[in-house]
């Protein structure tokens, strides 16, 4: 927090506090506009025309009832001019994007990796809904994630060091001690890719040869590729690990609440990989320290 309270305030003159009501604004307004992409980047629609509408009855909704959250709590959950309910996703994903823009802030710190890491988080948002919502992983949005990945394992280390990649301190990527830090770091970003999605493609492909089902998708595995080019290798185990342990979790319980049990019941796995990868951008470090200093010895 010390560090954070000067960087910010050395920066912009400005009280750390502005910093936080600036994230938690922007990334509130960034998440009305997160709601437009969930429920059209699905459908094929674009995201830019026409401006958004009620999902029921299509009339367009005026600039003041688009107000991130409160609008939502003062139409009491209806629309203006239908009064359908609008549902409690939509102030439910700006509200969550705020706070993710504000944790944001407050770990990654007033740096140059801060807008990278406000991105991931983001994307990683709107992934868990549409997965939620249509059980897919678009690939309009996980493509450009690794080659966004790849591009700041390359040009960060090129202008403005790589410190922010703690994966070029551990092996294997220290045997390459005394080679260029962007070739280092993207190393790290294509182990950490191979890692993520090749280890999930393992996975659904041993599973599918002794079952017969599929158990992976394959957009989860396209999403792991970008999450692993941009963590490294070691964050991204701690993000599948997360997301494995929760899935786990999550479909025991709903199996277990299934009148007619289903073992062969799907879930939307990309829920809880990328709820690991934000947890891992965001803590992950800390967390791995945590648990090498309670249990490695």
């Amino acid at each position: 927090m010390i560090i954070l309270q000067s960087s910010f305030e050395l920066a912009t003159g400005l009280p750390v506090w502005i910093g936080y009501l600036f994230a938690f604004l922007f990334g509130s307004a960034v998440g009305s506009f997160l709601n437009v992409v969930i429920h059209r980047v699905p459908r094929e629609e674009s995201i830019v025309l026409p401006s958004s509408a009620c999902p029921k009855c299509g009339k367009a909704i005026k600039g003041y009832d688009n107000i991130p959250i409160l609008s939502w709590l003062i139409l009491g959950g209806k629309c203006r001019n239908c009064k359908e309910p609008i549902s409690a996703r939509y102030p439910a994903v700006e509200l969550l994007t705020g706070l993710l823009w504000v944790a944001c802030f407050w770990q990654i710190g007033f740096n140059a990796f801060l807008p990278v890491a406000i991105v991931f988080v983001t994307v990683m948002l709107a992934l868990i809904f549409i997965d939620a919502e249509h059980m897919i992983l678009p690939n309009v949005i996980t493509y450009p994630l690794l080659v966004a990945a790849l591009l700041v394992r390359i040009v960060f280390p090129l202008t403005v060091g790589a410190l922010y990649f703690t994966d070029i301190l551990s092996f294997p990527l220290t045997e390459l001690a005394g080679r260029p830090l962007w070739l280092v770091s993207l190393a790290g970003a294509v182990l950490g890719g191979l890692f993520g999605g090749g280890s999930l493609w393992l996975i659904g492909e041993i599973w599918k040869r002794l079952r017969g089902v599929d158990a992976m998708g394959m957009g989860d595995v396209k999403m792991m590729f970008g999450v692993g080019a941009l963590l490294g290798l070691k964050l991204t185990f701690l993000a599948i690990f997360i997301g494995a342990f929760a899935g786990a979790v999550a479909g025991i319980g709903y199996i277990a609440y299934q009148k007619e049990k289903d073992l062969q019941a799907q879930i939307p796995f990309g829920i809880f990989l990328g709820a690991g990868s934000i947890i891992a951008i965001l803590f992950g470090d800390p967390l791995i320290d945590w648990y090498l200093g309670m249990f490695g010895g």
